[in-house]
């Protein structure tokens, strides 16, 4: 057993957040919160300097990089300190590319402080430190791959909630718009479902996408 804390940085663009988090940490024994970082552009170039364990990674960010592009960047690198995702968001379209990404866990900010020391912990150590919603549906999608939509099935489906043409949406994603009439052809026979409203609602109802 060793007496080197845990040593963390904490990466949300809301300070009251940040005070929490470290207000819940602070407390626990063998933890250190080193830095803070009130953007995800902060958190990836702080996290390099080489003396952070674990990053505790907030998803949306008020503008520029997202959470889960600053946890691809962080831990790309060699020796990269461990990235525990904590956020408000449990939907497929924002767990799956956070763990995609390389988040070693994924926990919700309603989590109580004792789970929230126990997920640095584990992820300290290497080990996967999942919120039990998103564990469920990971495991559902594991059990059931045939029904599951696919990371970027689950962004055409997401832009379409928010509004968007086909057409708007293959130039936000980079597709061609029979590209992005594919994918919604599949999305439709994987929900059962015949329209673009349907399949939102779908979605939305199985926590595929956020609303």
């Amino acid at each position: 057993m060793t007496d080197t804390p845990i040593r963390l940085l904490l990466a949300d663009d809301h300070p009251v957040v940040r005070a929490g988090l470290r207000a819940v940490l602070e407390t626990e024994p063998g933890m250190q919160v080193v830095a803070e970082a009130a953007t995800a552009e902060e958190a990836v170039a702080r996290a390099a300097d080489g003396d952070i364990d674990v990053v505790l990674m907030d998803l949306q960010f008020g503008r520029g990089m997202s959470g889960a592009e600053a946890t691809a960047a962080i831990a790309a690198r060699a020796g990269a300190p461990r990235v525990l995702i904590v956020t408000t968001y449990d939907s497929d379209a924002d767990t799956l590319p956070a763990i995609e990404a390389g988040a070693t866990g994924y926990l919700l900010k309603d989590a109580p402080p004792e789970d929230l020391a126990d997920a640095v912990r584990t992820a300290a150590a290497g080990r996967t430190a999942l919120a039990p919603a998103v564990a469920d549906r990971l495991m559902n999608r594991l059990r059931t791959p045939g029904t599951t939509l696919t990371r970027r099935e689950t962004e055409v489906l997401a832009l379409v909630a928010d509004g968007l043409s086909n057409q708007a949406i293959g130039r936000r994603l980079h597709l061609t718009e029979g590209t992005v009439k594919s994918h919604l052809a599949r999305v439709y026979a994987k929900l059962d479902v015949d329209s673009r409203t349907a399949a939102v609602a779908t979605a939305t109802s199985l926590g595929l996408i956020r609303r």
